[in-house]
Formats: structure tokens, C-alpha cells, sequence
């Protein structure tokens, strides 16, 4: 299983990885700056209103990525107790409250599936550590991909990470790919999709596809970098990691899809933020096409 370093001094990805389900956390040192855009149709998640950019809190303190569906979302209750227990998150006259967004994507094999609560979002943070492994690991345990010409012509996704620099930046992608549409390569080709015969109908208006699809699919981007960034050139690369997305499933966005783009910036280095924003394009591209490898 192939492990990528993690660049940005401070941030720290932790896994806790069921049979089928899985969590995923990524923690962020104290300062750090957060935003977040959403285009997906169907998206479970938690604490998103505050990254807004108009939002008066700017700080993050960690992400949760779950399995579950919105279940999952209990995840982040472990993560918030954790980092209380050691003295980070907003002051308040009760003490720190930590600043924990959460998505969820849909891996449900039945009524019987693992659903991740606090424990299992605790075991992730008691896990991060500064480099991270990529599959079928945290919360891409049970991710698929390629559904859109019919759930049964599904392939594994999973985990991905992927790093570069920008000037004297750095900059890290950590994508969660449990998309309705494909992988496809900076070529074009298919890295993982649907199993499908050519000619099949994609979004098959002869079959119950709406209620089929709307369950399990969802790519969650997270783009961390140590460059100086406020709250508003955060969402502005929010934005940019969704560029990538488009670039490395197809389709993307869909009325189906969760799509979800989050970036932290822990303000170390200055630099240009047009450059940054291709830079993390990048990035949150190549970590969708590590995911299912």
C-alpha cells in the first residue's frame, strides 16, 4: 500500500479502517484558516455553514471524512472530544470548542453496515501522523466508482493523496472517491469506471436509476498548504480543488454526487494565490486518480 508524506508542517491524517466503512481525519494545527464550496446534489455533512467565506469563525482544527452517510457524521463527536480533552479549539468561557466539519459518503452494503461514531472517529485522530497511506484505507474503504451506467457495473475506489509546491509553498490533496461517475486520467482514459459494455445507456431513464443513484456517491477534496491565505482565498481555492474534480471523474457534480472541496491554509509562506489556485487544481486531481489504485 503506497504512503505519501504529508508536506505541510502540522497537518496529520489519521485512519481507522473497518471491513466495509471507514473514517478519516485530518488534523490541522492551531491558526489554521478554512473554507469550503460545495457542487454536488446530495451532500451529507456538518459544520459547513461557518466555512463559508462571510462566516465570522476562520479557523479549523480538524476534518472528519466518514463512511456511514450522514451517520457517520458521529464521527466528528470523537475528533471534538479528543481535541478539547487536549486544549484545542475556539476559547469560550466553557472552555474550547473545536472547529470539526465532517462529511459523510454513502457505503452501505445493507441495513446491517458498520455505521462510524465517536470511537471510531477517536481511533482515526489517536492515528494521524505525517504521512498517510492511499486505497482502500479510512473512510474510502468502501468507496465505489462508475455507477452511472448502473450500480452493478461498479468498480472500488478509495483514498488518495498527492502533494507539490507552489514557490516556496507546499501543497497536499487528500480525496475520498465514491463517485457516481468515473476516474479518468489526464489522458483521458479510464483509471476506474464502470465494467459496463460500451453501449450501454448511462443514467438509464428504463430503470429506477434516480433512486438507485442517489445512494453512495460523493468525492470529498481536502487541500491543505502552508501558504498564507485568509478565509476568502481559501474558498477561492475551495473552488480550484473542484476544478480538479471535474478534470478526474466524469461526470462530476452530479445531482447524485455529494462533491465537497475544502481547504486549510496554516499562513507560513506568502505567495501568489492564482498560482496556488492551479496548483491545488492539480493536485486535488491527482489525488481522485490515486484513490482507486
Amino acid at each position: 500500500m503506497p504512503t505519501v508524506p504529508i508536506p505541510v508542517a502540522g497537518v496529520l491524517v489519521g485512519h481507522w479502517t473497518g471491513a466495509a466503512t471507514g473514517v478519516t481525519v485530518v488534523c490541522a494545527p492551531e491558526g489554521t484558516v478554512g473554507a469550503a464550496e460545495v457542487r454536488g446534489g446530495a451532500p451529507a455533512s456538518r459544520e459547513l455553514a461557518l466555512l463559508e467565506p462571510d462566516r465570522t469563525v476562520t479557523r479549523v482544527d480538524a476534518v472528519v471524512l466518514a463512511g456511514g452517510s450522514a451517520f457517520g457524521l458521529a464521527a466528528a463527536d470523537g475528533v471534538m472530544r479528543y481535541l478539547a480533552e487536549h486544549g484545542q479549539g475556539y476559547a469560550t468561557t466553557g472552555g474550547p470548542v473545536p472547529i470539526v466539519p465532517a462529511a459523510g459518503v454513502f457505503d452501505f452494503v445493507d441495513e446491517t453496515s458498520v455505521r462510524p461514531g465517536p470511537d471510531e472517529g477517536r481511533a482515526a485522530i489517536e492515528a494521524a501522523t505525517d504521512a498517510t497511506p492511499t486505497g482502500r484505507v479510512g473512510a474510502g474503504r468502501g468507496a465505489t466508482v462508475g455507477k452511472w451506467r448502473g450500480r452493478e457495473h461498479a468498480v472500488p475506489g478509495g483514498f488518495g493523496a498527492a502533494a507539490a509546491t507552489c514557490d516556496d509553498a507546499h501543497v497536499v490533496a487528500f480525496a475520498i472517491v465514491n463517485a457516481v461517475g468515473d476516474v479518468v486520467g489526464a489522458d483521458g482514459r479510464i483509471v476506474a469506471g464502470s465494467t459496463a459494455p460500451p453501449d450501454a445507456v448511462a443514467f438509464a431513464v428504463d430503470a429506477p436509476f434516480e433512486e438507485e443513484a442517489a445512494h453512495g456517491n460523493t468525492t470529498l477534496v481536502v487541500v491543505a498548504t502552508d501558504a498564507l491565505c485568509d478565509k476568502l482565498g481559501c474558498h477561492l481555492v475551495a473552488q480550484s480543488a473542484h476544478d480538479g474534480m471535474a478534470r478526474a471523474v466524469r461526470p462530476a457534480h452530479t445531482r447524485f454526487d455529494g462533491d465537497l472541496a475544502i481547504s486549510l491554509a496554516t499562513g507560513v509562506v506568502e505567495t501568489n494565490l492564482d498560482r496556488l489556485r492551479a496548483v491545488a487544481a492539480d493536485v486535488a486531481a491527482e489525488a481522485i486518480r490515486i484513490a482507486p489504485r
